[in-house]
């Protein structure tokens, strides 16, 4: 029985203590005055009557009720009911202003005064009760009995209600009278655990919704802060019990206010969980909350703020509990789309549906919970239950560790209450209780069918219904209102009285007497044993067999390959067990083969047959391990629980009376560092014991549970005497006390590592990385191989041991308080643990040593040898192999999932040279050796250059071997770094080889400790930490390849070419270049290829011959010959003729850098040309577009400059002829549409016909865009324009703002956005992640083409050619183009190559090539040294390849125009490697500047003393082009002046597999002398007779091993090598490749002339027809590597069998026939009689003069295509006139005669006339002087 009132209070308005705008309550009266012993009197009633603030109101305002809720010291809510009403009272202003000074009157009656205000009052009940129905009619009688003057006296009534007695549970109902001719039934509900909500949770979710209500609910639960806002006050309460109705059977336990006064505000800013409401009103103080959830009642709107992440329900049961909602609360939605709806589908009344819905939340909670009891440890039965829940367990047996949710769930407080009410099993139960033990089976199979989930649910809510409302409704109200017109006149009433507070004590004091009295009420409680429901296990098995029946019989062939091994182990059947261990090792991923393993191994444990030997011993802790690392550190299935009495069984013995146990070999798992993991073990052994122990008092059935146990004994509790209740509580203590010690030694042995000299447990973490235990790890025979541990943080290696004691005895100590404690050991047995701990924690130490020792004398385990790299000359080794193990990375390649043997993980040897690291070793895999087709062994080698960069995508995850010293670990990095980053790019590869500085290190001998040490500090990453690619060497038998047929020595010094005949100027540095004559270093800058282009190009010569006048354009100018213009250019520049040097210095200070706008290039037909420079500077931007005659006074040196500028440009423009033709700009008539597409070829992919996502902004008179091109290119119908400019300027957005375009200008300023460096760096380093990834991850948002994607690399390609294509179009139409982009040295130059490149068929041969990259990237001062991140220096620039971007855009070009290029895919490759592997000089410094004060630049060739170390990368090539067709395109068949439109949609670009191919047998392929070095050695190793058996013709290829192109070559690769063969074995002299090749070409064109209809065989290389042939037969030559390999494999983007587009060539034109490759270039042509060599007559020939190839080349006639002879230009010392001799031709006249002196012989020839003589000799002549 309980009072339904505590306290009655009156509370009014303090008219004293009214300051400034805020008024105050006070507490008039109050009773009882003396507060109950059971209840006090709750603190600040006053603040809550009026949560808004107390205050005056002009106007009368109606009674106001509402229930406020406060929660005292001991947390128990007390419910204060408030009516408010209001009294009038006579305004206190008007008084004060009387009595006031005149002037201060005014102030105040500037707002008019009422004179009547009224005052808030406020009648309170308190009470523990929450029947707020109840007090409003009780608070409501009092204020009618006042009102409208009943005749029961106000003191009866309040002492009524005082004393009035009414029981809090049980269902029974109670008819109460207060004495003022009332009547009230109380209901009180059946079960008071089950919370009273009306209609409260119904109203909820029609204010917010089902969302929202779910969102809250999920908040609450997971401990978020929820306000409520609402202007009703009742509201507010309502929605806060609703909540908390919804979350039965959890308790809220935090700060729980569901009206929150306006004064105690700051109480929202509290760091801890709760749910508050609030009044509107405050709406504008809660804005500024961060972490709080807001739920406004009124606008129905729940707002989450950012950082708040809220875990929902798991799916599916999210899902199902919005259905079953909306069934509730919407039941129409159901059948809103049917035809004919049924009659009568309203949702039930809303006190039905309250029930219904917290039947939903009920059924919820039962299937979030079901099986809960079946993970209670019961660790204490007497005197009290105490009850533990093992969290862990029941995540892993319901399969939701990974859950968010409910991990936070059963992390909350309010489960821990759950547990501790709902633990113990004996006691009463209530509906939840029943629901979650005995309904789970029909809730499992009604869950996925709505409409049994409904009836169910409406049946629990009949249960819930029937609690609150356990009586048919009675009318036996009978309540009085206050009359209408006593509220009418209730401006004249007189206030509330004062209560005869003597009177009402009498009341209470007489009641008191009475219940004293009274017989105590005895209610019986029913207590029962708590039903558990259907264990976990069999309902989620039921689960996943009801999901996936066919999981199963797979799970059991794995099972079945454990259950053989473990047997095959016991039986020592070694070998057997070698053969299945891959495939256990991977069954053990999987849960159900751990499991198995810990039984299987249990079984043979307790049959005695836990001592093995060495191998047995190695095997089963290898499996172990194996097992244990998949296991997360919580342990959700057990497994390390079931391991944990196997750890300490398992053993070998050592020697005389030294055993060493498991455990010492699988101490490297975070579970064992988990306190929860040890406490969870704990507890449920100490469950086991207890449950032995009173299994053995009654010797009943062995299957009872321990909880059944617990509840059985719990209610015999009461029955026993005083002695036995002693007696068991002591049995049980002991026990608890036994296993306490028992777990210190248990704890001690996986706690405390073999070699006690180092520590773990210092880590933060408990242990270092959980990957150090691969699986791979075969447990040395050397004991403890895995019990090793790291070093101390401290880094002292020899700490004493004591370290490693303490901080285990801390951690035991730790755990000992926490379990004893909780579960009542006594505090004597809990000293005396205290005490032992130590000792056991020594006493295990010394056992510990004994077994370290003896470990130690084990013989190791074979090793395999380790491997001598070959090196390069002149590569010396910095550090001595030392023993890693390569560990697989996140590509799957290697490892063998993708199909193939298991190459990773590898075990070998690291060896760092001054040039690169390299890996050799074979691979761990015990059948790995088996798995290749054939028996030699095979080996890894793995290599990559070390300085900068390496290969671009190389990536080795490496493990140190235990025997390699920590320091020598430290020693290894140390020297990378600094090989990495030297000091000085004279410190790189290129520049020390050679330079014996030996710095080897030696090995330390070293015993201290074993053990394997990741290096995973992924020291090796992306390009700028690269080291190496993984490679493999098989030493296999191969026929000696032609190529490297004598000795690889020989063929380097055969032919040793000199590039030119340069004077020594090797040791030139500036200072002494400025002291030498000008002429010398002009006649060094003249040598430059740049020169040799500039004249092939007609921009100029600096000969002083015949062909130099003045009327040229462009001259050559020296102005930079010392450097002082710009440092980053050139020694000489083209500018126009018209332009002095004086006016160049002041140029350049206008631009970024001082790259003022020079020419590189200049199209031959329409003579435009292509301008480079560097930005503006911000100043010269605006004066540029300024109006330059403003009018000044005196022009400023801004102005000065502006117009020189202008001139500047102006004479660019007036070079062009399009521009003298025109005299003027209005007309185009020079241009014509013919001229803009008849030449020009587009790419060999259809285009994709969308627009590019990217257009380049293209100036205002380039606006009128019709369409773009399909390739991304610019539309040619914009370029028709009438006004076009001639000079366009492609410059930066960014730095073009505010500029305006001057209409009478000829140039117009394209601004473009360019991708900046820093983006160009961060995307490689995303693609390199991509492309290798240091770790696998089975993310989907981590895939290789999201990853691509996300790079943006892709997109950056696209940007730089869609560029270069606008530039070549505008070119290609006759305007020409400055690019004037960044600094002039990134983008600029890679947009100015390409455009080359697409326009000029020269550079797409090698000699071009080489020229493009020597002259717009080296000479032109590409920061190569700063942007490959290569001296120490720029090492925080970090790695930005520009000039790999660029050797990437030639790649995509390449791949869409086969025909087109020279040079095949490996050379691009080639380059790139060589680009960051810093073995030659080329890619070195960032300028030409930096070169000569290096000594770089004009090394003359012959001062090599080092044969073998070339010191460019182009001499390299063309020694290696001579020897092999590796860098040949063997499709190259141009087209005349070919200018390639490529297409530049993303869509069109392909990755480079530069960045992923990866060949393990034998490293980058990109050093040759190292392959033909490996190659002998692998026939010397191959030579010994195999006399086993017949051996297969087959050979195995292994992707990611093999070297494809090497193992698979293409048909004309291995053509031309059988050929080779043949001429080898036939004794004759074999010609140069180059040879055989141009001989095969122009057979094969002589016989398709003959041939009428040729054959496919015979026309496969060369026909005329090939264009047509490739297109419909697809054949597509691929790339060609190394051995150069041409796969004719099919490629449908090869083959677009489409029909020509219109207005473009057809294809059959577009590759029309292979042309001789010297018909290329004629620069002058005519008949000349020869007389022939000794003795031989005077002959007529066609002679051809080719400037480009430098050569006279001479045929039968003119149409002949079969060259007879070729005089190279190169040997001819003299052409003078000649006489005629015998046998000349007759008729002629003498001056017609001439002769040409070589090196070799004299030529005579005879021309047709004097005139046409002439003509020859100036030609020869200027060919000459130009070169």
């Amino acid at each position: 029985m309980a009072r339904l009132a505590d306290y009655f209070v009156v509370v009014g308005y303090d008219l004293e203590k009214r300051g400034g705008c805020e008024g105050q309550g006070r507490i008039l009266q109050r009773f009882p005055e003396k507060d109950w012993e059971d209840s006090p009197f709750p603190q600040g009633v006053e603040l809550f009557c009026q949560p808004s603030g107390w205050q005056l109101v002009p106007d009368q305002l109606p009674p106001s009720f509402f229930v406020a809720v406060l929660t005292d010291i001991n947390s128990d809510r007390h419910y204060c009911a408030c009516f408010t009403f209001w009294e009038g009272l006579d305004n206190p202003q008007l008084q004060k202003a009387e009595a006031s000074e005149a002037d201060e009157a005014d102030e105040v009656l500037s707002v008019v005064q009422p004179a009547k205000i009224f005052a808030p009052k406020s009648l309170v009940l308190v009470s523990q009760l929450d029947h707020t129905e109840v007090f409003r009619n009780c608070l409501g009688l009092i204020y009618t009995v006042h009102v409208d003057g009943l005749s029961a006296p106000l003191e009866t009534v309040v002492g009524n209600l005082l004393t009035c007695v009414i029981p809090i549970a049980g269902g029974s109902q109670r008819t109460i009278t207060l004495g003022a001719g009332d009547r009230q039934v109380i209901q009180t509900p059946i079960n008071e655990s089950l919370p009273v909500s009306g209609s409260s949770v119904a109203q909820l979710f029609r204010q917010l919704g089902i969302a929202n209500v779910l969102c809250l609910f999920c908040a609450a639960l997971t401990e978020h802060k929820i306000l409520f806002l609402s202007s009703s006050y009742q509201r507010l309460t309502d929605a806060c019990r609703a909540l908390l109705a919804i979350m039965f059977p959890l308790k809220y336990s935090f700060t729980y206010i569901p009206i929150l006064p306006g004064k105690l505000l700051e109480v929202l800013s509290t760091p801890t969980p709760f749910i508050i409401g609030v009044n509107s009103f405050f709406r504008s103080e809660t804005q500024e909350l961060l972490d709080v959830i807001i739920a406004d009642l009124d606008g129905g709107t729940v707002t989450i703020p950012e950082c708040v992440h809220i875990s929902l329900l798991p799916e599916p049961l999210l899902q199902q509990t919005q259905t079953a909602l909306s069934m509730v609360l919407d039941p129409e939605l159901e059948v809103a789309d049917h035809a004919f709806p049924p009659q009568s589908m309203q949702p039930s009344a809303l006190k039905i549906q309250d029930k219904e819905i917290r039947a939903v939340f009920l059924w919820l909670f039962a299937r979030l919970f079901q099986g809960y009891r079946w993970c209670l440890h019961i660790i204490r039965i007497h005197p009290e239950p105490v009850i533990r829940f093992h969290k862990a367990a029941f995540l892993g047996q319901r399969a939701l560790s990974e859950d968010d949710f409910l991990t936070k769930v059963l992390d909350g407080m309010a489960f821990a209450g759950f547990v501790s009410e709902r633990g113990p099993p004996y006691r009463a139960t209530d509906l939840f209780d029943d629901l979650v033990a005995n309904q789970v089976e029909r809730i499992r199979q009604e869950e996925a069918c709505p409409h049994k989930v409904m009836n169910h649910a409406k049946e629990v809510a009949e249960q819930l219904f029937k609690n609150e409302n356990p009586y048919p409704a009675v009318a036996m109200h009978k309540i009085q209102r206050p009359s209408e017109n006593s509220q009418n006149n209730a401006q004249n009433r007189a206030p509330f009285p004062m209560l005869d507070d003597v009177a009402v004590q009498l009341f209470i004091d007489h009641a008191a007497a009475k219940l004293k009295t009274a017989p105590p009420a005895v209610k019986p409680e029913l207590k029962s044993m708590v039903p558990s429901g259907p264990p976990l296990g069999e309902l989620f098995l039921a689960y996943i067999v009801d999901r996936n029946g066919n999981v199963m019989a797979n799970s059991a062939r794995r099972l079945e390959v454990v259950r053989n091994c473990i047997t095959y182990i016991f039986e020592n059947k070694m070998l057997e067990a070698k053969k299945l261990m891959p495939a256990v090792l991977r069954a053990l991923k999987g849960r159900a083969a751990r499991v198995c393993l810990t039984q299987e191994l249990n079984q043979h444990v307790l049959q005695n047959r836990a001592v093995l030997d060495d191998q047995q011993f190695d095997y089963i802790v290898r499996m172990m391990n194996c097992t244990l690392q998949d296991c997360s550190h919580m342990d959700e299935h057990g497994i390390a629980a079931a391991l944990l009495p196997l750890v300490t069984a398992f053993c070998r013995k050592l020697g005389a009376g030294v055993t060493q146990f498991a455990y010492s070999c699988v101490q490297e798992h975070m579970v064992w560092t988990n306190m929860q993991f040890w406490e969870a073990m704990f507890y449920s052994d100490v469950q086991n014991h207890i449950r032995h122990l009173y299994l053995e008092t009654e010797d009943g059935g062995q299957e009872i549970g321990a909880l059944e146990l617990a509840s059985e004994q719990s209610r015999l509790w009461p029955t026993l005497s005083k002695e036995m209740q002693m007696e068991r509580v002591q049995k049980e203590e002991s026990t608890v006390f036994s296993q306490a010690i028992h777990y210190a030694n248990r704890m001690s042995y996986l706690l405390l590592p073999l070699d006690t000299s180092k520590n773990r447990l210092l880590r933060s973490s408990g242990l270092g990385d959980v990957e150090s235990v691969s699986n791979s790890y075969v447990t040395n025979s050397i004991a403890g191989s895995m019990a090793e541990s790291y070093d101390t943080e401290s880094g002292f290696e020899d700490a004493e041991s004591s370290d490693v004691a303490n901080s285990v005895v801390r951690f035991i100590n730790r755990f000992v308080d926490k379990v004893c404690n909780e579960s009542g050991v006594t505090n004597e047995h809990l000293k005396a643990l205290h005490a032992m701990i130590p000792d056991i924690v020594q006493m295990h130490i010394e056992t510990l040593e004994a077994v370290h020792r003896e470990s130690k004398r084990l013989p190791p385990i074979q090793k395999p040898k380790l491997l001598r790299p070959t090196l390069l000359p002149g590569e010396e080794l910095v550090m001595e192999g030392m023993r890693v193990h390569l560990i697989p990375d996140g590509r799957e390649e290697a490892t063998g999932l993708m199909g193939g043997p298991p190459l990773l993980p590898a075990e070998g040897a690291i060896f760092l040279t001054t040039y690169r690291l390299i890996f050799k070793g074979t691979p761990t895999d015990p059948l790995g050796k088996r798995n290749f087709g054939c028996k030699e062994d095979i080996g890894l080698v793995n290599d990559g250059p070390v300085c900068p960069g390496g290969a671009p995508a190389a990536l080795m995850k490496i493990a140190f071997d235990e025997e390699v010293a920590s320091d020598l670990a430290e020693v290894f990095r140390k020297h990378l770094h600094k090989l990495r980053y030297p000091q000085h790019v004279q410190g790189t590869f290129a520049f020390t080889v050679g330079q014996s500085g030996k710095m080897v290190v030696e090995h330390k001998t070293k015993d201290k400790n074993q053990s394997l040490k990741t290096l995973s500090k992924n020291l090796v990453k992306s390009a700028k930490r690269t080291i190496g690619r993984q490679y493999v060497t098989r030493k296999k038998y191969s026929p000696p390849t032609w190529e490297n047929r004598s000795s690889f020595q020989s063929e380097l010094d055969e032919d040793e070419i000199s590039v030119s005949e340069e004077v020594d100027q090797s040791s030139l540095t500036l200072s002494s270049t400025i002291r030498s004559s000008d002429r010398q270093t002009m006649s060094n800058v003249v040598e430059r290829a740049c020169c040799r282009d500039y004249q092939r190009l007609g921009l100029g010569t600096l000969s002083n011959s015949l062909t130099r006048s003045k009327n040229e354009p462009f001259r050559i100018s020296t102005a930079n010959r010392m450097y002082t213009v710009c440092r980053s250019y050139p020694g000489l520049l083209i500018v126009p003729q018209s332009i002095p040097d004086s006016t160049i210095n002041r140029i350049c200070r206008c631009y970024r850098q001082n790259r003022f706008p020079v020419v590189c290039w200049r199209n031959p037909r329409t003579k435009a040309v292509l301008l480079r420079s560097a930005g503006l500077h911000a100043k010269g931007v605006v004066g540029f577009f300024k109006s330059p005659n403003a009018p000044t006074a005196v022009p400023s040196q801004a102005d000065s400059t502006s117009l020189e500028q202008e001139k500047y440009l102006q004479a660019i423009i007036s070079s062009m002829p399009s521009y003298s033709e025109n005299s003027g700009r209005n007309t185009l008539s020079g241009f014509t549409s013919t001229h803009m597409n008849t030449s020009g070829k587009w790419g060999s992919i259809r285009g994709s016909g969308r627009l590019s996502a990217y257009n380049p902004d293209v100036g205002t008179r380039l606006a009128g865009k019709e369409s773009p091109q399909p390739n991304g290119g610019p539309s040619e119908a914009m370029f028709l324009r009438q006004q076009k400019a001639y000079l366009y300027i492609i410059g930066d957005k960014a730095q073009l703002k505010g500029g305006k375009q001057d209409s009478f200008q000829q140039w117009e300023v394209v601004p473009i956005e360019v991708c900046d460096v820093r983006q160009v760096k961060n995307s490689f380093k995303k693609l390199m992640k991509a492309c290798v990834p240091s770790s696998s991850t089975s993310d989907p948002n981590m895939s290789f083409l999201r990853c691509l994607e996300e790079s943006e690399w892709m997109a950056l390609l696209h940007r730089v050619l869609q560029v270069s294509v606008l530039v070549v179009e505008l070119l290609d139409t006759g305007s020409s183009v400055m690019v004037s982009l960044e600094d002039g040295w990134d983008v600029t130059t890679q947009v100015v190559s390409l455009v080359q490149l697409l326009s000029d068929p020269y550079y797409r041969t090698f000699d071009g090539f080489r020229l493009l990259v020597e002259k717009e990237w080296l000479s032109f001062g590409h920061r190569f040294s700063h942007r490959g991140a290569q001296t120490l220096g720029s090492q925080s620039s970090g790695f930005t390849p520009i000039f790999l971007q660029f050797l990437d855009c030639v790649h995509q070009i390449h791949l869409q125009f086969p025909m087109e290029f020279e040079f095949s895919q490996y050379y691009l490759k080639f380059l790139a490697y060589h680009y960051v592997s810093n073995r030659f000089r080329t890619f070195l410094l960032d300028s030409d500047y930096e070169r000569i004060e290096l000594g770089v630049l004009y090394e003359e060739k012959g001062e090599r003393k080092n044969p073998q170390v070339c010191k460019s990368v182009w001499d390299y090539i063309d020694r290696l082009n001579k020897k092999t067709p590796v860098f040949y395109n063997y499709m190259f068949s141009p087209e005349d002046d070919e200018v390639l439109r490529p297409y530049t949609f993303i869509s069109n670009l392909k990755v480079w597999d530069f960045y992923t191919e990866e060949t393990l047998s034998e490293g980058p392929s990109y050093d040759w002398e190292l392959r033909g070095r490996q190659e002998r050695a692998a026939e010397e190793t191959a030579e010994k007779p195999d006399t086993s058996g017949p051996k297969s013709q087959r050979h195995i290829v292994w992707p990611c091993y093999d070297n494809l192109t090497k193992v698979v070559p293409d048909a004309i690769t291995k053509l031309l090598q059988d050929l080779q063969s043949l001429e080898a074995e036939l004794g004759q002299a074999t010609d140069k490749w180059k040879d055989t090749w141009d001989k095969i070409k122009t057979t094969q064109r002589t016989e398709t002339k003959l041939e009428s209809k040729p054959s496919f065989s015979s026309s496969l290389l060369m026909s005329s027809n090939l264009s047509h042939q490739r297109r419909s037969q697809g054949v597509y030559l691929q790339e060609s590597g190394v051995g150069s390999s041409i796969n004719l494999a099919l490629d449908c983007e090869a083959s677009a069998t489409s029909t020509p587009v219109p207005g473009r060539p057809s294809t059959s034109t577009l590759y029309s026939q292979f042309q001789s490759s010297e018909s290329e270039n004629r620069s002058f042509e005519g008949i000349l009689f020869k007389r022939g060599a000794l003795l031989k007559p005077w002959k007529p020939r066609w002679f051809v003069l080719d400037k480009t190839k430098h050569q006279l080349r001479y045929y039968e006639s003119r149409q002949d295509k079969e060259c007879k002879g070729v005089i190279d230009l190169a040997e001819v010392e003299s052409v003078t006139a000649g006489t005629p001799t015998m046998g000349a031709p007759k008729n002629i006249d003498e001056k017609a005669f001439f002769d040409l002196k070589t090196t070799k012989r004299v030529y005579n020839f005879c021309a047709q006339d004097s005139l046409n003589a002439q003509l020859w000799m100036d030609s020869v002549q200027s060919c000459l002087s130009d070169a």
